[in-house]
């Protein structure tokens, strides 16, 4: 009798004791989280996500995406991004690169061909097209590109929207972010930041 006493104590010792860390860990804590993250970075914790004029979403500012035809034609109007190779590109549930190493006979023909494609769309030397043009990043996902890359095209944007080129070297200049506290990473231009900002122009 006693020995099954002590087992039902112990069992709702264990019982009480579950739900009071489910009720404080899986719930309150969760809740406090998210209350604070929407009180002092609401827009950080509801996925950076950015709108064109009329207030439609057209993305995150943390993911990067292409900007292209149905038949993943480069659409001259937009800047584009750097290669994914992320799933079928950009994919949010495959991010990752594609590990090939700097001698793979693979990852050297791509390079080739991108670098082909894009001195053809921007009518440029081949030689003077900066590395993150022609290579996927890590995670298949980054939002920005270098401010050569995006200098590069400038012009070819200008004159598919019939706008001077000065105006959108301006744009790419203010869209143009700083290292982190002045020395980690390299300047860079969200890509998305900057076509709908290309959009705005408009209205």
């Amino acid at each position: 009798m006693t020995s099954t006493r002590t087992t039902w104590r112990t069992t709702g010792v264990a019982l009480r004791a579950m739900l009071a860390f489910t009720l404080i860990l899986g719930i309150g804590y969760t809740a406090a989280v998210t209350g604070i993250g929407q009180l002092l970075l609401p827009a950080q914790a509801n996925g950076s996500v950015l709108t064109t004029t009329d207030g439609a979403v057209a993305g995150s500012a943390l993911i990067g995406q292409s900007f292209t035809d149905a038949d993943g034609t480069p659409l001259p109007q937009y800047f584009q991004s750097r290669p994914s190779a992320a799933g079928g590109g950009y994919d949010g549930g495959a991010s990752g690169g594609s590990n090939w190493g700097p001698e793979n006979d693979d990852l050297i023909a791509a390079i080739s061909e991108r670098r082909a494609v894009i001195a053809d769309l921007e009518s440029v030397d081949p030689t003077d097209i900066p590395p993150d043009a022609v290579t996927a990043s890590g995670s298949g996902l980054d939002p920005h590109i270098s401010p050569d890359y995006a200098l590069l095209q400038a012009d070819r944007v200008a004159r598919a929207r019939g706008v001077d080129p000065q105006t959108v070297r301006a744009l790419v200049e203010s869209a143009t972010q700083s290292r982190d506290l002045g020395f980690l990473g390299e300047p860079r231009v969200n890509v998305l930041e900057l076509n709908l900002s290309l959009d705005a122009l408009r209205n």
